[in-house]
């Protein structure tokens, strides 16, 4: 077989997104139809910056997604197939058999695997951990800094010293910590999923029963069914193979294997949680001044001379009305995840060295970059892509919610 030209390559990629197309488009048709009843989403569609940044966000997200269930990928990213080594894009695949894709659309990488594979895969290690984590910390953020705003005094004070404490760290170094093996070994990274995760917990349990006081009957075994399912996922969550931690020194069972839902692996783990113990300062205090402005309006006085409880008050009077400025921040703070699991995986920290993540091919890219551009290139550019369209999603949000 000929080596394909630009043309057909590029042909050819977006045909291998074909999936993703068809998924944009559903996607924004039903949107655009019901727009207005969307709210903020909704309002999106009138601010072209807004929606230019969605459609990349989305594009990556699908991919992520359909690159998972094997709809977009040519090869395994992991499988390593002689005479491949660092050939350029569109080379014929060595000894094909029959239902192998017969190219490497994007080229080989110095080991031989498939870059085009590996960038796509690359995105569902982003979408797997960049929002999840990011929500994660908005809840412990949200969790302590409402009662920090609205209380003040010395809870206020203890809280903003612990925030203050962990923020005069400098943020890699911080991660470089978190992530690196000796610390990885102590558990230490388990114990703080064991705290940082039971945040969740609280704020469904204190929302809810903020929300339904008045109504016990319908509270009781709503705050049962919600928390028994929460406690359950939080023990899945933080046991490996049914154990806490499980090492020659300590051993901690956390919840038997047969009702352990799912294991996260050790690597993704610890990145987790130190993208949420990273974050959670930061929300804190953008929380806590937002909570110290909005108290003293008119609408909060109103609430108290209700009798409304201090909680109802918080989650369903103060938290509504700063969701503008925590919406927008929360983009932000996805990009800047992603930003900071490319760095770590440049550096080898964290996920597994053969790991498809976009630092680390960009990091095994950037070796050869003076005689190879193609390693390196696809994964930088998608990066930049997503991190592009989280800006974009946030300033047409922040435009929209200036307008309410």
């Amino acid at each position: 077989m000929e080596p394909l030209g630009w043309i057909e390559i590029i042909t050819r990629v977006l045909y291998q997104f074909t999936s993703v197309w068809v998924a944009l488009v559903i996607l924004f048709a039903v949107s655009a139809a019901f727009k207005r009843r969307l709210g903020l989403y909704g309002k999106l569609f009138d601010s072209p910056i807004g929606m230019i940044g969605f459609a990349l966000v989305m594009f990556w997200v699908f991919t992520g997604v359909f690159g998972a269930l094997d709809l977009i990928v040519t090869h395994d990213p992991l499988s390593q197939v002689s005479g491949m080594k660092n050939k350029v894009p569109g080379t014929p695949l060595r000894g094909a058999e029959a239902g192998d894709y017969a190219w490497y659309l994007l080229g080989g990488d110095n080991l031989a695997r498939d870059v085009f594979s590996r960038m796509v895969k690359g995105a569902w290690v982003v979408v797997q951990i960049a929002p999840l984590a990011t929500l994660f910390a908005f809840m412990v953020g949200i969790t302590l800094g409402l009662p920090a705003g609205y209380y003040g005094g010395r809870l206020d004070t203890f809280l903003s010293f612990l925030a203050n404490l962990i923020l005069a760290f400098p943020v890699i170094l911080l991660f470089y910590l978190l992530v690196t093996p000796e610390i990885v070994n102590t558990g230490v990274p388990n114990y703080m999923a064991a705290v940082l995760f039971v945040f969740p917990i609280v704020f469904l349990a204190v929302l809810l029963n903020s929300r339904y006081y008045t109504q016990p009957k319908f509270r009781t075994p709503l705050l049962i069914g919600v928390l028994g399912v929460a406690f359950w996922l939080y023990l899945s969550l933080i046991s490996t193979d049914g154990y806490l931690v499980n090492s020659k020194t300590i051993t901690i069972p956390a919840l038997p294997q047969i009702l352990d839902l799912f294991d996260i692996p050790g690597g993704i783990l610890v990145v987790f949680v130190s993208v949420v113990f990273v974050n959670s300062p930061t929300v804190f205090r953008i929380v806590r001044g937002l909570a110290m402005d909005i108290k003293t309006r008119d609408y909060v006085a109103a609430a108290q001379t209700r009798g409304e409880g201090p909680w109802y008050i918080m989650l369903w009077e103060i938290l509504p009305n700063a969701r503008g400025p925590l919406i927008v921040d929360f983009c932000l703070r996805i990009g800047y995840t992603t930003i900071l699991l490319g760095t770590l995986g440049f550096f080898g920290l964290g996920l597994p060295p053969e790991s498809p993540d976009w630092g680390s091919t960009i990091n095994e890219g950037r070796k050869l970059l003076s005689i190879y551009l193609h390693p390196a290139l696809p994964p930088a550019l998608a990066l930049l892509s997503l991190v592009l369209g989280l800006n974009l999603l946030a300033d047409g949000l922040r435009e929209e919610s200036l307008k309410d």
